[in-house]
């Protein structure tokens, strides 16, 4: 299997379920190379992507960079007076989910943004986009970014409620392969997980 970078159109987007969700369909380790937000949630989302896949530890290779508070990377660095090198990013041993933190136009430090940290790493670029109101400029937006910058797209996972225009526009607008819906999972428990992974079509990354 491909190894894979996920990206999201913006914050809420549903990213870290969909890497679980990828973790499971194509038995890949999984890694968040910059962590933000560990006051409000200690384990970070490698705690939830752990809990909702049941993979081992030697799965999760542990972020490069951690911070405190929920603030882009290069806001959370500052606050704690840290530096952040993206040159330090390097990919572990694979197959691997990396997910990436916040949007693809979010700043890690004075001039690199998140889609440069994608671009660098090399890997095809897994969207996860909303569903509903507000998705079309976000997701197109992404898209075109994503495009312009040459990176290789492998596809959109939406995430939400079912809404088929929404889909069908950014299917038709995008350039870009739709692999599936995960719906809002509540709860959202390792077996409702896989059986919305099992969903997906990940044929083109080697897995189901």
């Amino acid at each position: 299997m491909k190894s894979v970078f996920v990206a999201g159109t913006d914050t809420d987007a549903g990213k870290t379920v969909v890497a679980a969700a990828l973790v499971l369909a194509l038995g890949a380790r999984y890694w968040k190379p910059i962590q933000s937000g560990l006051r409000e949630a200690p384990g970070g989302d490698t705690g939830v992507v752990a809990r909702l896949t049941g993979r081992r530890p030697g799965d999760f290779p542990p972020p490069v960079y951690a911070f405190m508070a929920a603030l882009s990377p290069d806001q959370a660095a500052a606050e704690e007076g840290l530096g952040l090198d993206p040159g330090r990013i390097v990919l572990p041993e694979g197959p691997l989910v990396v997910e990436g933190a916040g949007g693809l136009l979010v700043p890690l430090d004075g001039g690199t943004l998140m889609i440069d940290l994608a671009a660098r790493l090399g890997l095809p670029v897994v969207l996860a986009a909303r569903t509903g109101l507000g998705t079309l400029n976000h997701t197109l937006l992404s898209l075109e970014a994503l495009h312009r910058r040459g990176l290789p797209v492998a596809g959109v996972v939406f995430s939400g409620a079912d809404h088929p225009r929404n889909i069908e526009t950014i299917a038709r607008l995008g350039g870009a392969p739709i692999l599936g819906r995960i719906p809002w999972l509540d709860p959202l428990t390792p077996e409702a997980l896989a059986g919305a992974a099992a969903g997906l079509d990940l044929s083109s990354l080697g897995g189901r």
